[in-house]
């Protein structure tokens, strides 16, 4: 089997893709942050061979958490940690999230998420075509912000 790097690098591993194409976070677009995203989720990383361990998460909507309400695009990578004993300990997710200003048009487009999970037998390219629909709603909005963080849940 192929050397996996450690979850603990997988943020990083994003960085790099975002960075790969040598413009600054805050000049992106989704149409910039996607193809980035699914390189970083083509990168397979050292986690159980279990149908569940390694999924990709394309969520939008907007929410207010613990500030003003913002639509958000958040792509998120989540892994599943086990214990010694090789049993569910906990998840950890890295998020993507374009922030955009409330605008009509973005929070009539409601919410929606769609995952993919590698060993699962789905195809990676088929997951990403199938959203092609949900990106091009928001190619002509620049976000106002782009987070990048991990988080154990």
């Amino acid at each position: 089997m192929p050397y996996r790097p450690p979850i603990s690098e997988a943020l990083s591993f994003l960085w790099e893709e975002l960075e790969s194409g040598n413009r600054e976070l805050a000049e992106l677009t989704a149409r910039d942050v996607w193809p980035a995203f699914l390189r970083f989720g083509r990168q397979r990383f050292d986690t159980a061979a279990t149908p569940d361990c390694d999924g990709l998460l394309f969520q939008y909507g907007t929410y207010a958490f613990g500030g003003p309400s913002m639509f958000t695009l958040d792509l998120t990578r989540q892994f599943d940690l086990n214990d010694a004993e090789g049993e569910h300990d906990h998840y950890v997710q890295v998020h993507c999230e374009l922030r955009y200003e409330p605008q009509a048009s973005l929070r009539n487009l409601g919410t929606f998420d769609a995952w993919f999970f590698h060993d699962a037998d789905c195809d990676l390219d088929a997951w990403a075509d199938s959203l092609s629909g949900h990106l091009e709603l928001l190619q002509d909005h620049k976000p106002a912000e782009i987070i990048l963080y991990e988080e154990p849940i």
